[in-house]
């Protein structure tokens, strides 16, 4: 990853001895909202550590110098007009802002290594989105979730829709978005939409536990896990097994394979390098 790339909305920050990077929302008078240049730099940023050796998990998370609440994102930057090339009374110039701005949540969500989303704080709208593009999601029992746009007149249209109903049944995705409540870290766990709920107190030595784990994984197999479970359940299953076969065919060649074989019969823990 270049040293030398600086970042408006971001920071990043590459934790020694860890294997892991952190992207930092870093927008703390904004609630972390989400401009296009944003979500831009998080797609660049992340696409710099798509080959970076040194950084086999990510995790993306809101600054810790809060200057209001604290938020992993408080949703879409609504005093961004967008881009001066687009008609706002135009349909489809409106449909073509949001193909743009989808654009870069499909790019964070087909980042290879896994992503973490560490959440302390407001996720709302488009920040909740952006969890939901994410591997892993991590929340301090303090956080808040919800799609409020329809309180604005708009609606949650950054993938909400799409991405929420694969996680949770039609009834409890248009409860969520029609009446646009705030809903509790544990309930959002108990639905299945994140991972892990922590303690205030435990959340970042949690947070690190988890990406360090990920950071010293065998990386072949996780990239295969990622890509079998997020294009596999696209297609039927039949063609699904055949992905999966295929995927254990190519890890199969891993060094990290039989480093793991021997570490299980030597009854020793395994040192895996990633390759």
């Amino acid at each position: 990853m270049s040293e030398e790339k600086r970042y408006e909305h971001i920071k990043i920050e590459k934790v020694a001895d860890s294997n892991y990077a952190v992207i930092i929302i870093n927008r703390p008078d904004k609630l972390n909202a989400l401009q296009n240049q944003t979500l831009r730099e998080i797609a660049e940023s992340l696409q710099s550590m798509d080959t970076d050796q040194d950084i086999r998990c990510v995790v993306l998370r809101g600054t810790k110098e809060f200057t209001k609440k604290r938020a992993f994102s408080a949703g879409a930057d609504l005093s961004d007009r967008g881009s001066g090339d687009l008609d706002p009374d135009n349909l489809r110039h409106q449909s073509h802002a949001m193909y743009r701005r989808q654009k870069y949540y499909d790019l964070i969500e087909e980042f290879p290594k896994p992503l973490i989303a560490a959440i302390d704080g407001y996720a709302l709208g488009g920040g909740f989105e952006l969890v939901l593009v994410c591997d892993i999601s991590i929340a301090s029992k303090r956080s808040i979730f919800g799609f409020p746009e329809i309180q604005r007149g708009i609606f949650p249209a950054n993938g909400g829709t799409q991405r929420l109903i694969r996680n949770l049944g039609k009834m409890r995705v248009k409860r969520m978005m029609f009446f646009g409540e705030h809903y509790t870290a544990e309930q959002m766990f108990e639905w299945g939409v994140i991972s892990f709920v922590v303690d205030d107190d435990n959340f970042e030595d949690f947070v690190h536990e988890r990406a360090t784990w990920l950071g010293s994984a065998a990386t072949n197999s996780l990239f295969l896990i990622k890509k079998s479970i997020d294009y596999g359940t696209q297609i039927p299953l039949r063609i699904g097994l055949q992905f999966e076969q295929m995927g254990y065919a190519i890890n199969s060649r891993s060094k990290d394979v039989t480093e793991g074989v021997s570490a299980f019969l030597e009854k020793r823990k395994p040192k895996f390098q990633g390759k």
